[in-house]
């Protein structure tokens, strides 16, 4: 498996955007995912970023877009989402990457206004449009899981059953291992993402809430996680998400700490030299 970070890491540090894909390199990754909303940013940008991932030998292999208007019941609303989702997936594709990371919406207004199949089947038909396109340019939709009550993706059960009903072969799923840890997937649960995974996350929390921390700064059980995905067959990214450190002046040592226990469980099973 290749060990990579996502470029939220250095957000609100001092350390910028070039500097950022360089030091991720000189700490020791092998893949970079990038963290910029397509209609922020511009072509000059753009060009930047990937010639400096390049120059460096840090392939792309992500770009996260989280796109809570996929659950809007406002018409223009979809319409943009799914433009602006298209406009992530031209630009992984100007980046070299394999998948659009996409974040979807949450259940809201207790389900008493518009009902939860209602939400399921417009969120459903978004991913499948916004998968068909990314299909198109050789690209990837994955999904990820979010551990919260009313997300619609929280569970290893939902997550399988969207990815299914979607039906699209290039829309999978995105195992978050701290995201697993707090939704209460056993290790077994893991199973039922066979052939499903596209891209995983990994990062370590306190058990009880959100956390994004370095491995080993919390009580996620990594290894036994990961074990269960190498499990599953799949032999992809593991992308390192590190967000909020609480002291962003050593945001770089923080990184290094992520890095190297990781590396390190990796080791432990095998699938990291």
């Amino acid at each position: 498996m290749e060990l990579g970070m996502i470029s939220s890491t250095w957000l609100d540090t001092k350390v910028g955007r070039l500097d950022g894909i360089r030091t991720a390199k000189q700490i020791g990754f092998d893949t970079y995912d990038i963290f910029e909303d397509p209609l922020d940013i511009d072509d000059a940008t753009r060009k930047l970023i990937k010639d400096t991932c390049a120059e460096v030998g840090l392939p792309i292999r992500s770009v996260v877009c989280v796109a809570f208007g996929i659950v809007d019941f406002n018409p223009s609303v979809r319409r943009f989402t799914l433009d602006r989702i298209k406009a992530y997936v031209d630009q992984g594709a100007f980046f070299g990457a394999r998948n659009v990371l996409l974040v979807v919406g949450e259940y809201y207004w207790d389900g008493e206004v518009f009902p939860r199949q209602a939400i399921w089947d417009m969120a459903k038909d978004l991913v499948r449009q916004a998968g068909e396109y990314a299909q198109s340019k050789g690209l990837e939709i994955v999904l990820e899981l979010e551990p919260f009550t009313e997300a619609l993706l929280k569970d290893v059960d939902t997550l399988a059953q969207f990815v299914r009903e979607v039906d699209v072969p290039a829309v999978r799923a995105n195992a978050d291992i701290s995201h697993l840890h707090l939704a209460d997937a056993s290790f077994e649960d893991v199973a039922k993402l066979k052939g499903l995974i596209g891209h995983i996350h990994l990062s370590d929390c306190d058990g009880k809430v959100h956390g994004d921390m370095p491995a080993g700064m919390g009580v996620t059980p990594i290894k036994e996680y990961l074990a269960a995905i190498r499990d599953t067959g799949y032999d992809g990214t593991v992308s390192i998400e590190l967000e909020y450190s609480p002291d962003p002046d050593k945001i770089v040592e923080w990184a290094q700490r992520a890095y190297d226990g990781t590396a390190a469980i990796m080791r432990e099973l095998g699938v990291r030299p």
